[in-house]
């Protein structure tokens, strides 16, 4: 007899609808972060609620994968995938690893959940007043890359944006091996400082309090990418450009330049969490805190 899949015993309660399609002017950025996303998952159900699509969204790794919901403007799409499915050996597990060479199973969402049990708005999707912008870093050049809907195959950028170092296989897109993005970047907050000017709103998935401590190269990380020498600097140095940018973004959230919103308290569930009614609670925690603060995020936008 096949083994039953826990799913989150709330599930029923996770909002759904749709937005009606109006796009804000702003960027959006999301963090990465494993299966902290589903904070993430919630702050976006919580926006869309309130016909909240920023013009563009960056996504980084877990970013990138909470993205495809929000872009779509399905409420709840998102976590009904994740808190259904987490416990799918096919979809995060030995049936991903068979599969896919890693812990998730980028097939079985794409060719088989995505198209029946959980498919998404394509049409809206791909429409080009939504942009969608997701971050995989180069092994070569241990520089984040940053790919964009509708000019890549997004799915395949999405899946090195969200690919786990050393218990997956790196995707090769045009030649190039790439991996997680939060490798090279964890919140692409210059990148939009630079290039997107204007209302930034980024989503965290650690508290205000958080840096990242240095970052030591293991050997297991010297055996499987010593050939990739600018790759492992890149992940030495993207720990201290981590801090770094969030030290600016606290300046500039102070100066009314950016909003953030992150959670009140530190996620302190492990990086494979797997306890489905934890998950549950970091998704509403996401959700409400979001809504607690919606006030203040749309009075940013209008300013």
């Amino acid at each position: 007899m096949a083994k039953t899949i826990e799913v989150f015993s709330g599930i029923n309660e996770i909002p759904t609808g749709r937005t009606s399609g109006r796009v804000t002017e702003g960027t959006l950025l999301l963090e990465g972060g494993a299966w902290r996303g589903i904070y993430t998952q919630g702050a976006l159900d919580a926006m869309m609620e309130e016909d909240l699509t920023l013009h563009t969204t960056i996504g980084v790794s877990a970013g990138a994968m909470s993205a495809v919901g929000y872009v779509s403007g399905q409420i709840g799409w998102a976590p009904r995938l994740n808190l259904t499915y987490r416990q799918d050996p096919n979809y995060c597990g030995l049936g991903a690893m068979k599969r896919d060479h890693g812990i998730t199973g980028f097939s079985y969402l794409f060719a088989d959940l995505m198209k029946k049990d959980v498919p998404i708005d394509r049409e809206r999707f791909f429409d080009p007043a939504r942009r969608l912008i997701v971050v995989a870093t180069n092994m070569v050049t241990g520089e984040p890359t940053y790919f964009e809907k509708g000019k890549c195959r997004i799915f395949h950028a999405i899946r090195a944006s969200a690919t786990v170092p050393k218990i997956s296989r790196p995707v090769v897109l045009e030649g190039v091996p790439y991996l997680d993005g939060g490798c090279s970047v964890h919140i692409p907050y210059w990148y939009a400082k630079e290039y997107f000017p204007g209302k930034t709103v980024v989503i965290r998935t650690r508290d205000r309090s958080f840096r990242a401590k240095e970052k030591k190269i293991s050997e297991a990380e010297r055996l499987l990418y010593g050939k990739y020498p600018a790759f492992l600097e890149a992940m030495v140095r993207s720990e201290k450009e981590y801090n770094e940018m969030l030290d600016e973004m606290d300046r500039d959230e102070k100066d009314g330049k950016t909003f953030v919103l992150a959670p009140k308290h530190p996620i302190t569930i492990g990086h494979f969490e797997s306890n489905m009614e934890v998950l549950g609670g970091l998704y509403w925690n996401g959700y409400y805190e979001t809504k607690e603060r919606m006030p203040e995020l749309l009075a940013y936008l209008k300013a």
